[in-house]
């Protein structure tokens, strides 16, 4: 569980990979570094779980929610809200085979790819939006620092399109 210092509360994670899905090893990565995360990350969601899933799987939920064809990097869920509509519980569906492609071609780790997927999808869950250039380029901003605050370094930094 993640301390969250503004609150008092905590996040709790349960983490998932979905039967056939041979990325097992990354989520000991997500793991260690989640809860730290979570901890520097403003009205985080009090339960979250993340889901490992392969490529047709996640193309099938691209379809299904958001009209879509083909697999993603990552797609959020919220779960449920309190009185004042904040999401406290929520679910980050993320596809290792797509961070794998990720990865290669911007030379980073796959790791670290699926940390930043997992992140981004826990801002989304606290308020986050990337819809407007604006919004886009506060909630990039707001994961590089995250992740430099935990000791992974900027991850998006450079990158262009998300």
């Amino acid at each position: 569980m993640a301390v969250l210092k503004d609150t008092g509360r905590t996040t709790s994670f349960d983490y998932i990979a979905v039967a056939g899905c041979p990325h097992l090893p990354y989520l000991a990565y997500l793991k260690k570094l989640m809860p730290k995360a979570a901890a520097l990350v403003k009205r985080a969601p009090e339960s979250v779980s993340i889901a490992l899933v392969g490529d047709t799987k996640m193309a099938a939920l691209h379809v299904e929610f958001m009209n879509i064809p083909g697999p993603t990097d990552v797609l959020t869920f919220e779960l449920d809200h309190d009185a004042r509509g904040r999401c406290t519980a929520g679910e980050i569906v993320i596809c290792p085979s797509y961070a794998k492609r990720e990865a290669k071609k911007r030379k980073t780790t796959v790791n670290q790819e699926l940390l930043l997927y997992a992140l981004h999808g826990l801002l989304h869950l606290s308020g986050y939006d990337d819809r407007t250039p604006a919004d886009y380029q506060k909630m990039h901003r707001e994961e590089d620092r995250i992740l430099m605050a935990i000791g992974v370094g900027s991850v998006f930094e450079g990158i262009s399109g998300s």
